[in-house]
């Protein structure tokens, strides 16, 4: 059987000076989205579409349980669970097709 994966995700901008949390079960086809700038909005007003951090849940419940404790961290907080795996605010969806 299939299992589906959920993802909680940070994006920022180009100059790392924006942050915009969320939750999905296709991050390809929301990044996509995201660089695409397919929807109106935070992200396409801000130029947010750089992926630098998410992680993976097998259930949306815990995805989403995420994405709020994420949003209730100080910015500080994300920079550091940022830097704690991706120092050089890298775009990881990048990583995915080398």
């Amino acid at each position: 059987m299939f299992e589906k994966i959920y993802y909680t995700y940070i994006l920022t901008n180009k100059r790392n000076n924006v942050f915009y949390i969320g939750v999905t079960n296709d991050i390809e086809r929301r990044m996509f989205e995201y660089k695409n700038k397919l929807h109106s909005g935070f992200t396409s007003k801000y130029n947010v579409n750089k992926l630098v951090y998410y992680d993976e849940f097998d259930n949306p419940y815990d995805a989403i349980c995420r994405e709020k404790q994420l949003k209730g961290w100080l910015r500080q907080k994300k920079i550091d669970l940022i830097k704690s795996v991706n120092s050089r605010f890298d775009d990881l969806l990048e990583s995915w097709y080398e």
